[in-house]
């Protein structure tokens, strides 16, 4: 099916249940056919990559690319990102005008190149802005379509995540996404799962958590022990598309003869599908090098795999690859 973009405004729901994970947004991966591989395998909702709300009101060419979608990838949730409440407001009438529903503002993105132009997880030096534009978004939008994904403070500060429940909570938000490092911490540590435990017992807003979600058992002890509404996957996803319905296996404590495990090799496969058919050929065969290789890192063999991989200009040499897995 060829891509489009929404003609008219459709609210499917958004699931916020343990049993329906979520997609993260990952810049560089969370593309269209990355999205459909892992609804595929059971993934509920899935965001876009970060959108610049500066570069959607410029129409940049790179910005629209990003919100390349089909009415298969739905619910999908718009993440935008930027450091101005009027480029916020006015990239939110853009996305409402082309008939997308769901959005969230990223205030949790420490990597350097959105920090330093006041974006991402900067905004919490200063709570109120963030505050500002969720109200901002969800005005807009309506109630329960928007949403913020952060981390638990700047630096050192690990409380501004309880200073932003607290000030959104009756504002119509519809959900708050945890990732719990500071945003010094980048991906350092270990993400401190109480406090998504803390941030569930302070506020009546859904609770999504996010890092160190690493396997489909780390979600389901995450879930456990601290109560969260829902759970994203992000690097464990890239890793293993898969992850999702193993997750629900998990949930539904399937019988290992009840379990849909499919073979590595099928995975890979399906991922291939997928590209090939909504990505631009050329482009697509050079994700292939980065996206294949993190999903067969642990199998025997991988090393030789892999460069062979990163020497595919075609899609007959890729899945030749494929048909040498064990």
């Amino acid at each position: 099916m060829s891509e489009t973009r929404p003609s008219a405004p459709v609210r499917p729901y958004l699931p916020v249940h343990p049993d329906r994970p979520w997609l993260a947004p990952l810049a560089g991966f969370s593309d269209l056919p990355f999205r459909l591989l892992c609804r595929h395998f059971g993934c509920s909702a899935a965001f876009t990559e970060m959108i610049s709300a500066r570069g959607l009101t410029h129409q940049t060419r790179n910005t629209l690319e990003l919100l390349k979608t089909c009415p298969e990838d739905s619910p999908l949730v718009v993440q935008i990102f930027g450091s101005s409440l009027s480029d916020i407001k006015e990239s939110m009438s853009i996305l409402l005008d082309q008939g997308f529903s769901y959005f969230d503002l990223n205030c949790g993105c420490s990597v350097k190149k959105v920090v330093k132009t006041g974006s991402g997880a900067a905004l919490l030096k200063n709570p109120e802005q963030i505050v500002d534009m969720a109200l901002a978004m969800a005005e807009m939008a309506g109630p329960g379509m928007v949403g913020i994904k952060t981390r638990l403070g700047w630096a050192n500060e690990r409380r501004t995540y309880l200073v932003l429940a607290d000030q959104l909570a009756d504002s119509g938000i519809g959900w708050i996404t945890l990732h719990p490092r500071t945003a010094g911490q980048l991906f350092s540590g270990t993400a401190c799962w109480d406090a998504l435990k803390t941030l569930k017992e302070a506020t009546s807003i859904p609770v999504i958590a996010s890092g160190d979600l690493f396997t489909a058992q780390d979600a389901l002890e995450c879930v456990r022990r601290t109560g969260v509404d829902n759970i994203m996957f992000a690097r464990g996803a890239l890793n293993n598309p898969f992850i999702f319905q193993e997750y629900i296996n998990l949930k539904k404590q399937c019988s290992p003869s009840d379990s849909r495990d499919l073979h590595l090799q099928d995975i890979c496969l399906k991922t291939v599908e997928y590209y090939r058919r909504y990505c631009s050929s050329g482009r697509a065969v050079l994700k292939m090098r980065t996206i294949i290789p993190r999903m067969i890192r642990q199998i025997h063999g991988a090393k030789e795999l892999r460069k062979e991989i990163i020497k595919c200009n075609d899609w007959n040499a890729i899945i030749k690859v494929m048909e040498k897995m064990q």
